[in-house]
């Protein structure tokens, strides 16, 4: 995998090495139009940005000024906090909650949508982000290229935008695998945290926030689940102050809180 950064956004640009990556080359650029980022940062983003893993990014002046009128010293979303540590200096958060409301400086945080391969909004917590977020959010995704018709995801993959409306400055679109149709469901779901986390990190992002993916109508087992959740998120302790579950339910809440005890005994 490769890189290049934007001199417009300062975005890192992953390039992924497949097929469906490479689709774009044979076809004319389909969009070289100014596309707004905010109401003051404007760029030719996608001539350089196709094909991607990443979508766009909140230039650094705004992150700024964002944090300074904008800090919570505990993360929202919903009730009690459960801290595992995952190093001296980094932290797994578990509660249950709301995770459109969910947010720790609204600079340098990001929730991840657990969205389809159209990304064009659907039930659950993508419609819930999307309601929260506004139309600019739905607008953001259209604008994503599609690496094959109908696909601006594929299943493992993920994409960035801005938050727009929602407290948390970004949102990570990732689709996880649908458990009784996937070919390999494990692999896709470890796909999806590994590569939201790799967004995030690519972009600055120092606390991001998960729902359970795949665990509602994808009908992923729970326990299952929660092992991959967690073990994959282990593995970036370093890359992040704060890595948190922000689950609807108290079902899948006891689940992870068992899990991470389990996995995480120091």
């Amino acid at each position: 995998m490769s890189g290049v950064t934007c001199t417009s956004c300062g975005v890192v640009v992953r390039f992924l090495r497949t097929s469906s990556a490479f689709a774009w080359s044979n076809r004319p650029n389909p969009i070289i139009n100014t596309v707004t980022t905010t109401t003051t940062h404007r760029g030719l983003h996608y001539h350089l940005h196709l094909p991607t893993l990443l979508q766009l990014s909140s230039p650094p002046a705004m992150a700024a000024a964002s944090a300074s009128s904008r800090v919570s010293t505990v993360s929202n979303g919903g009730g009690g906090l459960t801290r595992f540590p995952l190093s001296p200096s980094n932290d797994l958060v578990i509660q249950k909650g709301d995770i459109t409301q969910w947010f720790v400086n609204g600079a340098t945080d990001a929730i991840v949508n657990p969205a389809n391969e159209l990304m064009l909004g659907g039930g659950g917590a993508d419609g819930a982000i999307h309601r929260a977020a506004g139309p600019d959010l739905l607008q953001a995704c259209y604008n994503v290229p599609e690496v094959r018709p109908g696909v601006r995801c594929p299943t493992g993959e993920a994409r960035i935008t801005l938050g727009f409306r929602l407290p948390a400055s970004h949102v990570i679109h990732t689709v996880g695998p649908i458990y009784n149709v996937d070919s390999n469901p494990q692999a896709s779901l470890r796909n999806a945290y590994r590569n939201s986390l790799s967004v995030a990190k690519d972009n600055n992002i120092q606390y991001i926030a998960f729902p359970a993916i795949s665990c509602g109508v994808y009908g992923y087992p729970y326990d299952e689940a929660a092992t991959i959740a967690i073990s994959t998120v282990k593995h970036f302790a370093n890359d992040f102050k704060e890595v948190h579950f922000v689950l609807f339910s108290p079902d899948i809440c006891n689940v992870w809180l068992n899990k991470a005890s389990e996995l995480l005994k120091h």
